[in-house]
């Protein structure tokens, strides 16, 4: 049996007009990641396979956790892994423009439109332009899971984001669509997400934890987009 690890990306460019980069703490966030592991697992730290999606926050990240943790080897590229594109979905609903969220008010306001825009696409009552089907992002993620569980029996390491991860876990659990949401929303930037695997199954060990955050230094790394 393997163990997956599940790793949302590191903070990201909320706000700026290039979202797909991480922050400063992003990177800080991965770094520290990869330096637990490396504590956690010592010499024994070793993944059969590195699988993320082509984003460049998701990449980003998986260098940032590599670098702390003195890992190398080849990284698998699996587009299904990206993210949706909330702008997209948000418009599907609401074609004007948002006003920038940099108030508490505007940040709510902009995550109540995205989760009516989510809900809508994964009901297949809109369809958001340049983004796949909802049955096929779900399929994009499963892909993944799949040839993890068909190609490997070690452990594994996957970086991707909070909609795929989500979707992942509410596929396993067989969760309604406004769960999977909150699971979406709710995810926190590096947390870990661990399945145990065999040829035929995944199973949830944990879910969204922050295990190398878990330390006064690091209390005011917790972010959430």
């Amino acid at each position: 049996m393997g163990t997956l690890y599940i790793v949302r990306h590191g903070q990201a460019s909320f706000g700026a007009d290039d979202y797909d980069q991480l922050s400063d703490l992003g990177r800080r966030q991965s770094l520290r990641l990869g330096q637990y592991l490396r504590e956690r697992f010592g010499d024994k730290l070793r993944f059969d396979a590195v699988l993320t999606g082509t984003l460049r926050r998701q990449i980003q990240t998986w260098e940032g956790i590599a670098e702390g943790a003195g890992l190398n080897g080849p990284r698998l590229a699996w587009p299904g892994l990206n993210e949706y594109d909330s702008h997209a979905v948000i418009h599907a609903i609401h074609p004007e423009p948002l006003p920038k969220a940099d108030t508490p008010e505007l940040y709510r306001q902009h995550f109540r439109i995205l989760r009516d825009g989510l809900s809508a696409w994964m009901r297949g009552e809109t369809e958001p332009q340049g983004m796949p089907s909802y049955r096929d992002f779900v399929h994009g993620v499963t892909s993944a899971l799949d040839h993890v569980r068909t190609q490997h029996s070690g452990d594994v390491l996957l970086v991707s984001s909070g909609g795929p991860i989500s979707t992942a876990v509410g596929q396993l659990l067989g969760t309604s669509p406004d769960t999977t949401i909150e699971l979406n929303l709710r995810y926190r930037n590096s947390a870990v997400t661990e399945l145990a695997f065999n040829p035929k199954r995944h199973a949830l060990v944990s879910y969204n934890t922050l295990p190398h955050l878990d330390a006064e230094p690091y209390r005011d790394w917790i972010t959430y987009a």
